[in-house]
């Protein structure tokens, strides 16, 4: 009696999603109701009028779902707490530094678990098989799990850029050594290599040349470059060339030697990481290999002496 009204019940929530979803539909293609209200179609041309700081009491759907959005990101963000670290990895992976829209993110992710969850709930329960009262909770999982892997790809998402930088740093040292060798000055130099590279930290030289081109001064740009990024190496090489140009000292070799450092810290990180893969082969060929070889060897000799022929 359980399992069938399991079913009804299931059954009943599909018919009415359904239902409630094409009803929405069908009264968002309604020509009165889908037609832009009066105060939308006059208000841009009454608004430095009757309004002139623009604050309409009228909002688009889009603004609305955009703040309704911004406060539930907000919201978990409050819940979840980190908001140094996700601003950072933010900026590590390149994106727009704004939280509430991550926290936003991870909240349509957790939605889309929990629908996830009650869908699979739902078909099992029509599909005759009876949810039992530890599936309640698989929506919540599914929930939280997204949460995680939202996050998780953030984290991904920083680290691939952070490596990506790192192994492009000595290279784009070395060229701007070779346009200051050239007669250049350092904020050509790094026009230049920003107009004419293609990675991660060529586009990050694009926003200084940007940023000194709107004023800001050369030193400020680059220290702002090594907080955004945040890799040691970059840091240290910024640290050592505002020091030269407020010190007078030659770029060029400055560069040079950071360049240098630079591939040197590379190889070595190149070493340490084939050392933990060499660690991480051991594991397969001590718990799935040698065991297998040795019970290959021993059982037809463990048959054979259970069988008397020994």
């Amino acid at each position: 009696m359980s399992v069938v009204l399991a079913s009804n019940l299931a059954l009943a929530v599909l018919l009415g999603t359904a239902f409630g979803t094409g009803v929405a539909l069908l009264a968002s293609r309604v020509p009165r109701w889908g037609a832009p209200a009066l105060d939308r179609r006059i208000a841009p041309y009454v608004r430095d009028v009757t309004d002139p700081r623009g604050t309409t009491r009228w909002i688009a759907p889009a603004a609305r779902v955009q703040t309704a959005t911004a406060i539930a990101g907000r919201a978990l963000g409050g819940l979840l707490g980190g908001q140094d670290s996700v601003a950072r990895r933010l900026a590590q992976a390149g994106r727009p530094v704004d939280v509430a829209s991550f926290r936003a993110s991870q909240l349509a992710w957790a939605l889309a678990g929990l629908l996830g969850g009650g869908v699979v709930i739902v078909l099992a329960a029509v599909l005759g098989v009876p949810p039992g009262p530890a599936s309640m909770i698989f929506p919540l999982v599914l929930a939280i799990v997204g949460v995680a892997a939202r996050d998780a790809q953030l984290s991904a998402q920083s680290r691939r850029r952070t490596a990506r930088v790192s192994d492009e740093l000595p290279t784009v040292l070395e060229f701007l050594a070779l346009c200051l060798a050239a007669g250049e000055g350092i904020r050509d130099s790094i026009r230049r290599v920003g107009d004419v590279g293609s990675g991660e930290l060529t586009a990050e030289l694009r926003r200084v040349s940007v940023a000194v081109g709107m004023g800001e001064p050369l030193s400020a740009a680059l220290h702002s470059l090594a907080r955004r990024v945040q890799v040691p190496s970059v840091s240290r090489a910024v640290d050592h060339l505002v020091a030269a140009i407020e010190r007078g000292a030659p770029l060029a070799a400055v560069l040079q030697a950071q360049a240098a450092d630079a591939r040197e810290e590379a190889k070595q990180a190149l070493i340490e990481r084939a050392g933990r893969n060499e660690l991480m082969m051991l594991f397969p060929l001590v718990f799935v290999i040698l065991p297998m070889s040795v019970i290959f060897a021993v059982f037809p000799g463990i048959l054979m002496l259970r069988l008397g022929f020994g």
